[in-house]
């Protein structure tokens, strides 16, 4: 066979050799496994400049990229967020109805972003319901995972799979997929994987405790602040109480200062009115929303750092003009309260907020004393702030972690992000147009910024997957395709289909455990429509189980990154996800192979 080979064949099989080395010891980044892949299939003559670049400019990288946005959209407007507490509402108080809502709904969620950022925005929510229901988080924790892989098999958008499975179709000559055309078997997979989880999963899942909070662990999400109303503030005329329960703000407001003098409690009655100051605890995305919000200013900004302005909701990274600063053990500070200190005298920085590990706060900034280990969050030119890091009464300074979160816009994400679904699952445009369009108008809606939208997309991705589409296209031109296809057909060609599809199953899933489901996909769905072409059967039905394979195999707790996720917080061992995730698999392969020819008849 080896001495049949041309010379275009021998040189694939090699690059296809290294590359998967590469890819499976992890020596190199697999963006730039990628590009060598382009450089190489273009200096062996594999293919032509043109070709070994056409991945860039693809459909499959084009989506990948808008939907990067979309999802950053939806994130930085709170609407992902507000979907997670939703979920956590009406998960009620048991096991089985717990699983029944959160399975369920992380797999929606997961149809139309991420599955990682599914899986991490609910990882906090799921253990808050762990903790309220005093369930394990191990009980819980890998059906979050399993689901949110499940999920991305409802819609092509859901993985990046799916988007390469439809182009290898297209370069095959075949229409591509649309956008809910694998959702019958995505809907099927999604509801067995929930009551698998109800009826055997849960005598599977292992027991281990409340273990530790990972999540809460070293995050600070307590700071101290004060808020100044403006003359266009929302909040004029409403009352402390109404502040705090409104859903808009969510703001913990712990006293309130009126011409300088600290009002006595209860607040909660009281109506605010243009020059008040809230005292408030508030999370590090709060404290830079209230550098974006209309009619709001964070007072000693406002106070220090000149006269209030309109913020502009083009102003980029907010969080970037902020850091925090911890008071060192033995500092000269420590017993001086801020306002003795004088820090814009001393140092040319405004001191914004502070977080303190225990002990209430509920006095002015400028009356606090300074403790051992209080971080101080600051805001001041590169030259003040390189003063604050000199200076031994400060042990390290940190960057601030907050993100913008404009939740006013929530509505507005999600009906951009519906239209979006909708043009493209109608045919009024493309998948990449719809997809793009929808990406543009995120960021002329100001939902995120341009800088926002631009760091959402993860480069990495992006340039595997635009690398990896070669392949396919380097094994039809070659021939390699076919040859693979033959090689099959001769061995497996008198079995029935089902049983072919299941083979491939098997093979795409293990492999998938050590490769990226983007890469698994890449390589193995060029040979499956060559052998689905061989055999006179419907090569969508291949090129589907293919892609199903590498998203939605659960053999290994490395086989998906969101199992990594969960992995600590669980407290899983590896032969956890062997003995609860295998079952799964089979169902799962079960279901695809028996679909899949339904949906693309021969």
């Amino acid at each position: 066979m080896l001495l049949n080979l041309t010379a275009p064949q021998i040189s694939f099989f090699v690059i296809l050799i290294v590359a998967f080395a590469l890819l499976l010891t992890e020596r190199l980044r697999n963006d730039l496994v990628a590009i060598l892949i382009v450089l190489s299939l273009y200096i062996t003559g594999v293919l032509d400049a043109e070709e070994a670049l056409a991945g860039f400019s693809s459909e499959p990288a084009i989506v990948v990229a808008a939907i990067f946005v979309l999802s950053a959209g939806l994130h930085q407007t709170g609407l992902s967020e507000t979907a997670g507490g939703w979920v956590g509402r009406l998960a009620g108080g048991g096991y089985a109805r717990v699983l029944g809502v959160l399975m369920p709904s992380v797999a929606l969620l997961s149809a139309f972003t991420h599955h990682l950022t599914t899986t991490a925005m609910m990882l906090p929510v799921t253990l808050n319901l762990s903790r309220e229901r005093n369930i394990a988080p191990s009980k819980l924790l890998m059906p979050l995972s399993f689901a949110a892989s499940l999920g991305t098999t409802i819609t092509i958008i859901g993985a990046p799979a799916f988007i390469i499975a439809s182009g290898v179709l297209q370069q095959a000559g075949r229409p591509g997929l649309g956008i809910f055309s694998i959702a019958p078997i995505g809907l099927v997979l999604s509801v067995v994987g929930t009551l698998f989880m109800l009826l055997a999963g849960r005598l599977l899942l292992p027991d281990r405790g409340g273990g530790e909070d990972s999540v809460g662990h070293f995050r600070l999400d307590d700071y101290f602040t004060e808020v100044t109303i403006l003359p266009n503030s929302p909040f004029l005329d409403m009352t402390v109480g109404e502040v705090r329960t409104d859903e808009r703000y969510r703001l913990n407001v712990v006293g309130l200062v009126r011409n300088g003098h600290t009002l006595r409690r209860p607040l909660g009655r009281r109506r605010l009115r243009v020059g008040d100051v809230l005292l408030v605890r508030a999370s590090p995305d709060q404290l830079v929303e209230f550098r974006q919000e209309q009619g709001v200013e964070l007072h000693p900004i406002s106070k220090y750092g000149g006269e209030p302005t309109a913020h502009s909701e083009q102003d980029e990274d907010v969080a970037g003009q902020l850091v925090q600063a911890v008071v060192a053990p033995n500092s000269e500070l420590i017993g001086r309260t801020i306002g003795e200190i004088d820090f814009r005298q001393r140092f040319g920085v405004i001191v914004v907020s502070l977080w303190r590990r225990e002990g209430w706060l509920d006095r002015q900034l400028v009356e606090i004393d300074l403790f051992p280990g209080d971080v101080l969050v600051l805001q001041g030119d590169a030259d003040a702030l390189a003063r604050v890091q000199n200076d031994p009464g400060f042990l390290m300074m940190v960057p601030f972690q907050g993100e913008q979160r404009l939740r006013r816009k929530a509505r507005l994400a999600g009906a951009i992000m519906l239209a979006t679904v909708l043009l493209a699952a109608f045919n009024v445009l493309s998948i990449e147009m719809a997809a793009v369009a929808g990406a543009v108008a995120m960021v002329m809606s100001h939902c995120l910024t341009s800088r926002q939208a631009y760091r959402a997309i993860d480069a990495r991705i992006f340039v595997f997957i635009a690398g990896a589409l070669p392949l396919g296209a380097a094994m039809q031109k070659s021939g390699v395709s076919d040859l693979i296809a033959g090689w099959l057909q001769n061995t497996v060609g008198g079995l029935n289909q089902m049983v072919i599809l299941l083979i491939i199953f098997a093979i795409v899933g293990v492999l998938t455990q050590f490769m990226s489901d983007a890469a698994t996909t890449a390589v193995f769905a060029p040979v499956a429509v060559a052998l689905a072409t061989a055999l006179g059967h419907s090569p969508e039905a291949y090129v589907v189980t293919v892609a199903m394979a590498a998203v939605a195999s659960f053999l290994t707790p490395i086989g998906h990154h969101g199992n990594l996720l969960v992995y600590g917080p669980g407290r899983y061992q590896f032969a956890d996800f062997v003995w609860v995730g295998t079952p799964l698999t089979v169902l799962v392969a079960i279901i695809v192979v028996v679909m899949a020819p339904m949906l693309w008849p021969v």
